[in-house]
């Protein structure tokens, strides 16, 4: 009979080999990483994307143009197959030559001159996305309601009829850009109930950047017209104003809005060598804003998926399970295309092994976000273990909102995000500045790396990552997280209650 220290010396070795990842996956992820780093075509196919196509509206020529860019590149990265699925999104939406003009009274010098001095200028705005247009209206009295608080509608007193100026902090962290989108619902509810003719919202960038935002997030279209204003002119508003000088706002928004339009994702995947019909998703959304030419947010990591697939194949791997590698289109719009996608494929999400999202530009990747997922750490841990060469060690367990893991999330299904680094993505957000040249290729080719080692390893567990979660327990997972509060502060609480949002069962 073996002695009992034997024995135990046994179990310790064998618990340590297997917290350990096993050397086979350690060099498929060695091999992934050195073929990633390889030259690629991965500059040139964002160069056709954003330079040559430009900015990604729905709807638009230049999304059709990036859908068939999608196809081409996947075809070319070898994919095992290639297809688009259209859903619908109930309006269409562009900007025309939004103006805005303000005037207010001057300051006499010579306090015997009869005529006081005009303040006149030109406004720099451009208008909020899906907000309805405004017919060319002069002379609207402006009104400074501070930071939009309910305190702050009442001190301004009465603003039927009136544009209200609303104040911001300059963007810095990613609190600061997420509070942006908080902080917005609630000013347009009391301004609609004080019958305000529009508003204006003052930018959070400085150096006169103007950007995208949309307020709604399902593709309808806002309740009020809306500007956003570039800082210095706001400021330069919210000055006069302060000192006593009545403002009026010259405004036209010929926003043109039609009914449905179709758009498409574009899917493409490596079939599983073992386990075909369960898979893992790598995603990232291939429209953007079209005031810049949507280079980090979000061309970059389209192309990064592509390269994702190319890297997987040109490495002579197989997966076990399928890999699906999808390019969503209207995530500005509300997550509207992986929302699509989550519904029309919910009868085999059972069968989904995982889901990796990549929505931040390029900046230094620090870890992923498990979406309240505590169950699948330890293993993720060990699946990321390959990464830490490139400063990847975090795991959190955040159930966020924002990109295209959501709708999946909702269903159950583990979705890891990628935690990145501010760098240059913030001031570029959604803006004019939001441009090729501000693409970090060498984090970038990074990126690719983990992506493909993290999906390669999802796609080859012996059993999947985690079970899809019950709508019981994703709510569950909701509270213990306090996720629920986020998600009554962007609007979404209702919808998850009726059932419209999430699971079913």
């Amino acid at each position: 009979m073996r002695n009992v220290s034997s024995v135990c010396a046994f179990f310790v070795f064998a618990a340590t080999c297997l917290a350990a990842a096993p050397p086979s996956q350690t060099e498929e992820a060695n091999l992934i990483i050195q073929t990633a780093l390889q030259p690629s075509p991965l500059e040139t196919n964002l160069r056709r994307l954003t330079d040559e196509i430009g900015g990604r509206v729905p709807g638009t020529p230049a999304m059709q143009r990036a859908v068939e860019w999608g196809v081409q590149a996947f075809r070319a990265a070898g994919a095992d197959s290639v297809h688009t699925e259209e859903f619908t999104i109930p309006n269409s939406w562009s900007e025309g030559a939004t103006e805005l003009t303000v005037s207010a009274l001057g300051t006499a010098v010579d306090p015997k001159l009869t005529q006081i001095p005009k303040v006149e200028f030109r406004v720099r705005a451009v208008s909020i996305a899906w907000a309805p247009a405004l017919a060319p209206t002069h002379h609207i009295p402006v009104v400074d309601v501070g930071d939009g608080t309910e305190a702050d509608f009442k001190k301004a007193g009465d603003i039927s009829g009136k544009m209200v100026l609303v104040h911001s902090v300059v963007l810095k962290t990613w609190d600061d850009l997420f509070a942006e989108y908080t902080k917005a619902p609630p000013v347009i509810t009391l301004a609609v109930q004080g019958k305000a003719k529009a508003i204006a919202f003052i930018a959070t960038r400085e150096h006169e950047i103007l950007y995208r935002h949309t307020n709604s997030f399902a593709g309808e279209i806002d309740r009020l017209p809306m500007v956003l204003v570039a800082r210095e002119d706001g400021e330069r508003i919210g000055r006069l104003l302060a000192s006593g000088h009545p403002v009026w706002a010259d405004l036209a928004i010929p926003n043109r809005i039609g009914g449905p339009i179709k758009s498409a994702n574009v899917i493409a995947e490596i079939k599983g060598s073992e386990k075909p019909d369960e898979f893992v998703i790598l995603g990232a959304h291939l429209d953007s804003w079209e005031l810049g030419t949507g280079a980090l947010d979000n061309g970059c990591n389209a192309a990064l998926v592509v390269d994702a697939l190319r890297t997987i194949k040109t490495s002579g791997l197989k997966p076990h399970r399928s890999i699906r590698f999808i390019l969503f289109s209207g995530e500005e719009e509300g997550l509207l295309g992986s929302r699509a996608y989550s519904v029309a494929h919910r009868p085999e999400l059972d069968k989904a092994a995982g889901v990796i999202i990549y929505d931040s530009g390029t900046g230094k990747t620090t870890g992923f976000s498990s979406g309240g997922r505590s169950d699948v750490l330890d293993t993720a841990k060990l699946l990321i273990a390959p990464l830490q060469q490139f400063g990847v060690t975090e795991l959190k367990t955040d159930m966020e909102w924002g990109t295209d893991h959501f709708d999946f999330m909702l269903e159950g299904v583990p979705t890891f995000v990628a935690d990145q680094d501010e760098a240059n993505y913030l001031e570029n957000y959604h803006a004019v500045s939001d441009t090729y040249d501000k693409v970090d290729f060498a984090q970038l080719k990074k990126d690719v790396a983990e992506a493909a080692v993290l999906s390669f390893a999802l796609a080859n567990l012996p059993e999947k990552i985690g079970p899809r979660l019950t709508r019981p327990q994703i709510e569950q997972t909701m509270r213990e997280t306090h996720s629920d509060e986020m998600f009554k502060a962007f609007g979404l609480w209702d919808a998850w209650e009726s059932g419209s949002l999430g699971r079913q069962n």
